[in-house]
């Protein structure tokens, strides 16, 4: 197999229409679908979640049909769009570690915010009860249900990452490769496609990172906020390329230029 199977040209034109399409449906279904206003929020926002579903399988296929798959198997198709059972957890556990890292001043600050309530809870029970325990737990349960009812927390932790990295990465990397992008420059390409949505508009750090907001840079009640903060970017730097190495994720990377497998589909 050559080294270009996909023109540069298809590869870019391909992905830029995935962007608009994804974007269009999202943010103007009742013009594109011809579908009535929606009576309410919640309605709106369960009716984005389907064009975003829509959007993301046209892509697929899309995907699917300008690649030169001459092989039809489940696993096959799956690893194109990165999805495979080896090496799945360090799939999810190395990329959430990693991510994780720029958020060690956030993280350090809700560990103080929940200490620091957990001892007001016990000040006001006069000591570590059962009645305080039964509180907290309360307030576990409250906010977990509170979570998953609220349709925002559905977009941002499950919808919006789903989708996006399906479209933005599952779809786009392998068409950029098969057009013969080097590796590193697909890297830097595909935000600028998902930049692009969102200027008009690895999964488990994608709902991590909304999950978390902006890092916490310091924090006038502690200073170990700043402290965490400096050293998880120092790790976030020292660990970025040792942990995102094909190897780690892929068994057959050894003799694939691509790092992908695009090398393996024929």
């Amino acid at each position: 197999m050559e080294e270009e199977v996909v023109s540069k040209g298809t590869a870019v034109v391909a992905c830029t229409a995935m962007t608009l399409s994804y974007v269009a449906i999202l943010y103007a279904p009742t013009l594109i679908l011809r579908l009535p206003r929606p009576p309410s929020f919640n309605s709106f926002m369960i009716r984005r979640f389907v064009c975003a579903a829509i959007s993301s399988i046209v892509s697929l296929l899309i995907c699917a049909l300008i690649l030169p798959i001459r092989r039809k198997e489940a696993s096959v198709l799956l690893g194109v769009y990165g999805i495979q059972v080896d090496h799945i957890w360090q799939a999810v556990v190395f990329p959430v570690f990693l991510t994780s890292l720029m958020y060690a001043g956030s993280l350090v600050l809700k560990s103080l915010v929940l200490v620091e309530s957990w001892r007001d809870n016990v000040n006001h029970s006069e000591g570590v009860s059962l009645e305080c325990i039964k509180i907290i737990i309360q307030k576990l349960i409250a906010s977990i249900v509170s979570v998953t009812s609220n349709v925002l927390a559905w977009r941002n932790f499950v919808v919006a990452p789903l989708t996006e990295e399906l479209v933005f990465r599952a779809c786009m990397i392998p068409l950029l490769l098969c057009g013969g992008f080097k590796p590193y420059t697909v890297i830097y390409l595909c935000p600028i496609f998902f930049s692009l949505g969102h200027l008009i508009a690895p999964l488990a750090a994608h709902m991590f990172c909304n999950f978390m907001g902006l890092p916490v840079l310091f924090s006038r009640r502690n200073g170990m906020v700043s402290i965490a903060f400096v050293a998880g970017m120092v790790g976030f730097l020292s660990l970025l390329f040792p942990m995102t190495r094909p190897d780690l994720y892929n068994y057959r990377s050894n003799n694939c230029k691509c790092w992908h497998g695009y090398c393996s589909w024929s």
